[in-house]
C-alpha cells in the first residue's frame, strides 16, 4: 500500500460553485517534494490539512474532520472505463491518490501511518456536490457517483508531519466494529434506515454523521414508543 501522489489546488474562479466569491480549490494537481500535513482547525474556520492546498467553501468542506481527502487509484481506473476518458491523479479533488487500499472497506476510526511521521484517521466518505459535478463536466454526476457507492475517504490528522509521493501507507489501527466507509456513505445518502448502525463507530465518526445517526435513532425510538402505547391502550 502506498501513496501515489500528493495533490493540492489553488483558488480558481469558476461558474459552477456556490462559494460566495465564486472560487474553488477542487482542481488539485500532483506536487513534487514533501508536503506538510497538520490539523487545520474546526470546520468553518480551518480549511485543508495540507500546506499550500486551497479549500474555498469552508461552510461545507475542510476542517479537522475533513482535513485530508483520499481516493484510490483503482477507483479512478474503474471510472476511466465508465466515462471513457483519462482521469489523472487528483481528478476527483483528492489530496491523496492511493494504491492498494480498499477505501470503501476502510473502517471509520481506522488509522494509517503515511511515511515516517504522519498518522491519519478515517472519519467518513465524501458526499458529492454541485462543484464536483461542474469540475468533471459530467451530466448527472452527483447521482452516478452516489449510486456507485465508492466515495473515497475523509481523514483527520492524528499526528502531523510531512508526506510525499511514494510513501508507504500502513494500517496501524483497525477498530473491531463493522462500520465501513461504504456503509457510512449509504446510510447518510440513500439508506437512512442504516443510520443507527453508524453509532458503533463512536467518537471516530464524523460529528455530522454521528448527529444525524443519533437524531434518526431517537426519532425511531420515539415513534416506536408511540406505536407501542397505542397498541397497549387499544
Amino acid at each position: 500500500m502506498k501513496l501515489l501522489s500528493v495533490n493540492v489546488g489553488r483558488p480558481t474562479a469558476v461558474p459552477y460553485t456556490d462559494q460566495p466569491e465564486g472560487v474553488t480549490g477542487i482542481d488539485k494537481r500532483p506536487v513534487d517534494g514533501p508536503v506538510r500535513v497538520a490539523a487545520p482547525g474546526p470546520k468553518g474556520v480551518g480549511a485543508s490539512g495540507l500546506a499550500g492546498d486551497a479549500v474555498c467553501e469552508t461552510r461545507h468542506h475542510g476542517g479537522d474532520d475533513q482535513a485530508v481527502y483520499a481516493m484510490a487509484r483503482e477507483d479512478l481506473d474503474e471510472w476511466e472505463g465508465v466515462l471513457g476518458r483519462t482521469l489523472p491523479n487528483g481528478s476527483f479533488g483528492e489530496n491523496l491518490t492511493t494504491e492498494g487500499i480498499d477505501l470503501s472497506g476502510a473502517r471509520i476510526g481506522e488509522r494509517w501511518a503515511v511515511g515516517s511521521e504522519v498518522v491519519l484517521e478515517v472519519t467518513s466518505g465524501r458526499i458529492p456536490c454541485r462543484t464536483f459535478q461542474g469540475h468533471l463536466g459530467e451530466k448527472g454526476w452527483v447521482k452516478r457517483f452516489t449510486r456507485r457507492g465508492a466515495p473515497g475517504a475523509y481523514l483527520r490528522v492524528v499526528r502531523p508531519g510531512e508526506i510525499r509521493a511514494g510513501d508507504a501507507i500502513r494500517i496501524v489501527h483497525r477498530p473491531d466494529h463493522e462500520v465501513t466507509v461504504a456503509l457510512q456513505f449509504r446510510a447518510v445518502t440513500t439508506e437512512q434506515t442504516l443510520l443507527p448502525l453508524l453509532l458503533a463507530a463512536g467518537e471516530a465518526l464524523h460529528p455530522e454523521a454521528r448527529a444525524k445517526a443519533r437524531k434518526y435513532k431517537e426519532k425511531y425510538e420515539e415513534n416506536l414508543g408511540v406505536k407501542s402505547g397505542a397498541v397497549q391502550g387499544s
